[in-house]
């Protein structure tokens, strides 16, 4: 699918991957959503590269519905989502003094998981109602899922438990969606040089970088929208979880 042109929807377009790629598909020639919860970085980002902002709530299933509505009035119906919305918070099950962690696995399953589950939907919906390409193709929805969902650090039970989720559901959403000319998607980001990671101490980030085999650094969010557009403009890419990582396999800390 060429990109030029077409309605691209980017949750989690503020800051981080999700920044990147909004500005990777406004720079093709997009028609750019950025959905996001701060709603003033949204806003400055949008006005940066000529995109429209709507403050969104993931985790709230009617403040995607809503937010669609407002993109397809505005903008068109959806072609393209990448959904990069979510949270890395990590605990430990079972905690100093036995403390459980339910909440903060509800939490982040709520944002990363169901978020993914809804903005999914709404976008695939709206590619559905739309004519086929001379491809076949309607639409493309690109999820984030993670290493972590293959090599899980200590502490990350939710966070690899959601993103383990988001790349079961990527073969039988493809399945699904194969009529209708609608193709899934994921990636799996390895270590990259985000507002979580910049936030670091120097020792932490070259402890971190030193695991990684080639390229020795961490990844750029460039290249995360970098492998979005490669698997836009791939039509025979479905059903898969791509790792994109520098061939690193995370210790068990």
């Amino acid at each position: 699918m060429d990109i030029s042109g077409k309605v691209a929807v980017v949750t989690g377009g503020a800051s981080g991957l999700g920044e990147a790629t909004a500005r990777r598909f406004a720079a093709d020639g997009a028609r750019v959503a950025i959905l996001d919860f701060d709603e003033d970085r949204a806003q400055s980002v949008a006005t940066e590269i000529g995109a429209l902002a709507i403050k969104t709530d993931v985790s709230d299933e009617a403040s995607v519905a809503a937010a669609f509505d407002t993109i397809k009035a505005q903008l068109g119906g959806a072609r393209i989502a990448v959904n990069c919305a979510g949270l890395g918070w990590a605990a430990r099950i079972v905690g100093r003094e036995g403390k459980l962690s339910t909440d903060l696995f509800e939490k982040v399953l709520k944002v990363n998981l169901f978020g993914t589950y809804y903005v999914m939907s709404h976008a695939a919906r709206q590619m559905m109602e739309q004519e086929a390409l001379d491809t076949g193709e309607r639409g493309v929805v690109i999820n984030t899922a993670s290493i972590a969902f293959q090599d899980g650090q200590f502490g990350q039970t939710a966070y690899a438990a959601s993103k383990g989720a988001i790349a079961s559901m990527c073969l039988p959403a493809a399945r699904e969606m194969a009529k209708q000319g609608v193709r899934v998607m994921a990636i799996a980001p390895g270590l990259f040089n985000t507002p979580m990671m910049e936030g670091l101490p120097e020792e932490t980030t070259a402890g971190i970088v030193a695991n990684i085999p080639f390229p020795h650094r961490l990844g750029m969010p460039a290249e995360y929208a970098l492998m979005a557009t490669q698997i836009i403009a791939n039509p025979y890419l479905n059903g898969e979880t791509i790792r994109v990582d520098g061939a690193v396999r995370l210790p068990q800390r």
